[in-house]
């Protein structure tokens, strides 16, 4: 058993606080660190099945694993009628996969090696695939300042944009999801080889089996999945006794505590010179938060919460997205990483966060 295991003891704690009224700052902290064992299980049991089918398709699984408390957390905050805050924590996924998961997994695979290599094929068609939705994601806000609306303000819950843009917003939705779900096809079927450059024939020694590992992560989602409700139950209250602003909670604290999985087992892979999988797992969660969880999550505001909600960033979300994507294409041109390039994401990551507090 790994120090982190011993973590698990937060899981109970935190439900125990919950259920007793405990103060939302502890009940709040108490969960975040519940997440991190269920995270380490995830990426033991990741790291055996992408032994046996390849870094691509277990890389999306990964990703679709450790997503599942983004759109836990995102559904509880959409019935109350959190829209800016789930649009933070869409903005801060999609930034802190880039930068930071990303940044740290070249930080701690380079620091004993002079670079690593991975597919820049694969890494590219991710890469091209966030530029999309960046692209999407934009528009609705031009149409919106164009027709001489604003953007959202820090620290509003929910703003009504009227039913043009959310009509728009349910179209640039629908295109998103199509556009994922050809993405898949193309990884996983038509160019599996590229995504894919080794498979059964090349398991590690002591592998899982491929009902262990799948059995494994879904336990492990579960666990984390019930650790992300009680976040969504205090995170309000804790934000204030703690002494920060909802937004910045959304895009930075629930961001990383709901991507926690990726995050580490990125750092794991990378650090034995897997950065295929670290690469995969960095870039896919990003654009499989862009373009399958925030549309999903417009989709299903038509149906829970007070009103849909419509894809219109803040002006502070608009530019934190805009670079992040921009730096995703620069950093997976060459198909190679070093553990400088990993300083200077975590770098960006550290002056948005500064920009962000003070917002």
């Amino acid at each position: 058993m790994r120090p982190v295991h011993y973590l698990a003891v937060f899981i109970p704690a935190a439900v125990v606080l919950e259920i007793a009224h405990a103060a939302p700052a502890l009940v709040f902290s108490a969960a975040a660190l519940g997440v991190i064992p269920c995270a380490a299980v995830m990426g033991e049991s990741t790291e055996h099945l992408a032994a046996r089918t390849g870094p691509g398709i277990g890389g999306l699984l990964n990703v679709t694993f450790g997503n599942a408390p983004e759109l836990i957390i995102a559904l509880f905050a959409l019935l109350e009628g959190l829209q800016e805050v789930v649009k933070a924590s869409v903005v801060g996924s999609v930034i802190g996969n880039v930068l930071l998961v990303l940044g740290a997994a070249m930080v701690v695979g380079g620091a004993r090696r002079e670079k690593q290599t991975f597919s820049r094929t694969a890494a590219n068609a991710q890469s091209a695939m966030l530029v999309l939705a960046l692209a999407a994601l934009v528009f609705p806000a031009i149409f919106q300042l164009i027709h001489g609306g604003g953007l959202p303000s820090v620290g509003e819950d929910r703003v009504d944009f009227g039913s043009d843009l959310e009509k728009l917003s349910f179209g640039v939705a629908i295109v998103l999801l199509t556009s994922y779900g050809l993405g898949l096809l193309f990884s996983l079927r038509t160019h599996r080889s590229v995504f894919n450059p080794y498979g059964d024939e090349d398991q590690e020694d002591g592998a899982w089996t491929m009902k262990r590992s799948i059995i494994t992560l879904a336990v492990s989602a579960v666990a984390v999945g019930l650790m992300s409700e009680v976040l969504v139950g205090s995170i309000e209250d804790a934000s204030k006794d703690i002494g920060l602003s909802q937004f910045f909670v959304g895009v930075f604290v629930v961001a990383i505590v709901g991507n926690a999985a990726e995050h580490w087992v990125a750092v794991l892979v990378a650090a034995k010179d897997k950065m295929d999988l670290a690469v995969n797992i960095a870039i896919g969660s990003s654009a499989q938060i862009a373009l399958f969880v925030a549309p999903l999550l417009v989709l299903l505001s038509f149906v829970v919460g007070p009103d849909p909600m419509a894809l219109v960033f803040n002006g502070y979300e608009l530019v934190g997205l805009l670079f992040a994507v921009l730096i995703a294409n620069l950093v997976t041109q060459e198909g190679e990483s070093n553990w400088f390039e990993g300083v200077q994401l975590i770098s960006l990551y550290a002056v948005i966060g500064l920009v962000f507090y003070l917002a």
